[in-house]
């Protein structure tokens, strides 16, 4: 593996565990708003502006890959592309 490689596996695995979590929890915790998802990322935001002591390349990789994801479903659902929360899904 070469020296960038296992950043770019560490961030992918994050980008698509931290999605598919987001997604479930917006399917199946029905107190979990947008407002919820925006002050997450909110505060990813500052955290990723707090490294003044430094983080090193693996956090890096992990809290970038948690930010795009974060946007990713936020954006996703603004425009109404989700599937809805178990709550808002019709009955058969």
């Amino acid at each position: 593996m070469s020296a960038t490689e296992w950043r770019d596996a560490k961030y992918d695995e994050t980008y698509a565990s931290t999605v598919r979590g987001l997604e479930r929890r917006r399917r199946k915790d029905q107190d979990f708003t947008l407002d919820d998802a925006e002050g997450v990322l909110k505060h990813l935001y500052i955290q990723d502006g707090n490294d003044w002591i430094g983080r090193g390349e693996l956090q890096n990789a992990i809290l970038a890959a948690t930010i795009a994801a974060y946007e990713s479903v936020i954006a996703d659902w603004k425009a109404g592309k989700l599937p809805p929360s178990e709550e808002e899904s019709p009955c058969p």
